[in-house]
């Protein structure tokens, strides 16, 4: 069953908007790696000298490194629906080739397999 422009418009806005919110998230504690788009580097913070300072810049550093870790997984996501979209392989299971189903699409725009493959490679 092929999408309809208007769903497929309806998800290009909302994919948009979902890689706005992340790179602007990313954006407030790391800056873009100039060598690839899809990657940030955390910057280490600045607190001051002190022993007390320096701890919480390390803890505060691991915990960024974490947020950018999951914050760069999605955006990836987000950035290959878009390619998908693009290519007209939007909606298209990466595994079977069959349809994927619009409510599971609306449910996770970023979805590039069936519900079926899905729990097939999550061994259910």
């Amino acid at each position: 069953m092929a999408l309809s422009k208007k769903f497929l418009q309806e998800i290009r806005e909302i994919l948009n908007k979902q890689k706005e919110k992340l790179e602007k998230d990313l954006l407030s504690f790391a800056r873009p790696n100039s060598k690839n788009p899809e990657d940030f580097e955390t910057v280490f913070p600045d607190f001051g000298d002190s022993t007390e300072d320096n701890s919480n810049e390390v803890e505060v550093y691991q915990d960024n490194l974490a947020i950018e870790d999951s914050l760069e997984r999605s955006l990836r996501d987000v950035i290959h629906a878009l390619k998908r979209l693009d290519s007209s392989a939007y909606g298209t299971c990466k595994y079977c080739g069959k349809s994927i189903d619009e409510d599971r699409l609306r449910a996770r725009p970023t979805s590039s397999s069936c519900v079926d493959c899905k729990l097939k490679l999550k061994g259910h």
